[in-house]
């Protein structure tokens, strides 16, 4: 099917859905996306790769031709909020492609393999005897090529090394999948295919392995630290920050992020002279590291953190808590393996707990015991819960659902953040020791900022970063390496760590702008952002003060000054 005629069916589907209303084309790409995707499930493939290029071209294209002036203001906010996801899904995929061409040609051999299940999808009987020829020349063709690369290390990355392996397995999968398909359905095939088909699929994952090791990092050296991530650099930065409509360099937000913590330490003097250790509060963060709970008890201490920050918010009446989330929070233990890339709690419905467990060397144990002391886990339980990511993900499932393929963490972890800070002014930790547990992870997520996007300027390595953690924050050292591991080699996105405090920040300024000046109660300022789901603050704040929102919105709102 030629691309004249896709871009008009196209065109049809795309009319046909934007006649009902401008959420159900919202769903209607998210369901086309997903559609391809899987039509197309081996990613790493041109194939998959041109025809997703074409997607997002033919909506970027309709969905502006839509006349934007006769749209009601919720249905302006939701297209350029669609807009901007295109965009970003395109740039992405255009990421992802340039990265794709760099390593294709481990499969330039393997061209029949590709035929083959492109065949097997549109449906066509295949010529078995052609086709265990064609296995067969291409095993040999891929082993030539296999024993070629085995002479020199080609890869400058693991990261590269990786994506190679696994081009290879994915095609690998795929290959597999278009083969049982004719198991035992087509005898002729069988008996043609099977033999040349098995070798080659051992070659493959023979070649699989290899490549995913055979890399000398240049590109990006270990420190020492063993973490070895990529950098994206400031032009990259900008492009993300873009997409989050925050309206700042990266300078600018590592200066806010100093002043920050800045603030914190000033906050951390006072704590530590009502715990009589003067000017030195990093003796009195030991002290309250020191109050860790035996093995065991644990579990019992934070279901007793969550409801009393629930009793919290509900004496004040700050935000409508349905009574099912409560309920339907549930708790585990996080592993051991798992604790070295997350040593503090992970939260959502199921709460994740980080403690030691018995197969943990003992200078692990007491690192995770001292770092999950009750203080600094009083000061985070809401984050994790309610009316963190738990409440959220509980309202996001009920409220403007078409809205979620909008999310972003400037959202997610920023409204959590952000009840940090609004419980702190509330008084929600009323001794010395809760205050330094608050005054701790706020310190936290100011280091956050200055170390990843220092790391991604590439003005820091991962071993300064962790240094930071140690030094200045006052990490125990394991936790601040898993810290930084998760930061840069966990899959996260690079904006991620300084969406914490500036996402928070930006709710923050809209609870001084609304609710302080007395234009709307607190908790319905907060019900209404519940009640609009997971999008960038900055279009919260234009749903809320009920902004003329132009077609060609950027980000513009200088929330910082």
């Amino acid at each position: 099917m030629n691309r004249i005629l896709l871009f008009a069916l196209f065109l049809i589907t795309f009319s046909s859905s934007f006649g009902q209303s401008l959420p159900d084309l919202i769903d209607t790409y998210r369901a086309d996306k997903g559609a391809l995707e899987r039509k197309y499930n081996n990613h790493l493939s041109q194939e998959a790769f041109d025809r997703m290029q074409v997607f997002y071209a033919d909506w970027l294209s309709s969905l502006n031709s839509l006349d934007f002036d006769k749209l009601q203001q919720s249905q302006k906010v939701d297209f350029v909020l669609l807009r901007n996801l295109i965009e970003k899904n395109q740039n992405q995929h255009s990421i992802d492609y340039a990265l794709f061409n760099e390593v294709k040609d481990v499969s330039n051999q393997l061209g029949v393999l590709y035929d083959f299940v492109k065949e097997r999808s549109a449906g066509k009987n295949p010529n078995s005897e052609k086709l265990a020829a064609d296995f067969h020349e291409a095993e040999i063709r891929v082993r030539k090529q296999f024993e070629e690369h085995k002479k020199a290390k080609k890869y400058n990355s693991w990261q590269k090394a990786e994506l190679a392996s696994n081009t290879i397995a994915a095609l690998k999968k795929s290959s597999k999948e278009a083969f049982l398909f004719y198991d035992g359905y087509n005898p002729s095939f069988m008996w043609w295919v099977k033999t040349p088909f098995n070798k080659l699929m051992k070659t493959l994952e023979e070649y699989e392995k290899f490549l995913k090791d055979h890399f000398e990092n240049t590109l990006v050296k270990d420190d020492g630290s063993g973490i070895i991530g990529k950098p994206i650099g400031r032009k990259a930065i900008l492009k993300e920050l873009e997409y989050e409509f925050i309206p700042y360099t990266p300078e600018e937000l590592i200066t806010e992020a100093n002043k920050q913590f800045a603030w914190c330490e000033k906050e951390m003097l006072k704590a530590s002279e009502e715990l009589g250790y003067g000017k030195d509060w990093k003796k009195a963060l030991e002290h309250v590291k020191n109050t860790y709970v035996p093995p065991g008890q644990w579990q019992e201490d934070v279901n007793k953190f969550a409801h009393e920050a629930i009793g919290f918010l509900q004496e004040r009446d700050l935000i409508t808590i349905p009574p099912l989330a409560i309920e339907s929070f549930r708790t585990i233990m996080i592993s051991a393996e798992r604790q070295k890339v997350s040593p503090f709690f992970l939260g959502g419905e199921v709460i994740q707990v980080a403690y030691p467990t018995d197969e943990m060397e003992h200078e692990d144990k007491m690192m995770s015991m001292r770092g999950n002391n009750p203080h600094f886990s009083h000061a985070t339980i809401q984050h994790e819960l309610i009316p963190g990511h738990h409440l959220q993900q509980f309202m996001n499932k009920r409220n403007k659902t078409y809205r979620q393929g909008f999310y972003t963490p400037f959202w997610m972890e920023g409204w959590a953040l952000y009840w940090e800070l609004n419980l702190w002014d509330k008084g929600f930790s009323q001794s010395p020791e809760d205050k330094i547990g608050m005054l701790f992870w706020r310190m936290h997520r100011c280091a956050r900022i200055i170390f990843s996007l220092n790391y991604h300027l590439e003005k820091m390595t991962p071993q300064e970063c962790i240094d930071l953690l140690v030094n200045k924050v006052g990490h125990e050292r394991a936790n601040a390496e898993a810290e930084v591991r998760r930061s840069f080699t966990g899959g996260y996105g690079p904006l991620y760590q300084i969406a914490y405090m500036m996402g928070g920040l930006q709710f923050y300024n809209l609870k001084k702008q609304l609710v302080d000046t007395g234009k709307m109660s607190e908790k319905a300022f907060h019900d209404i952002i519940m009640q609009n789901n997971a999008i960038p603050v900055e279009m919260v704040r234009a749903i809320l003060l009920n902004e003329e929102v132009s077609k060609d919105r950027k980000s513009e709102w200088r929330f910082l000054d």
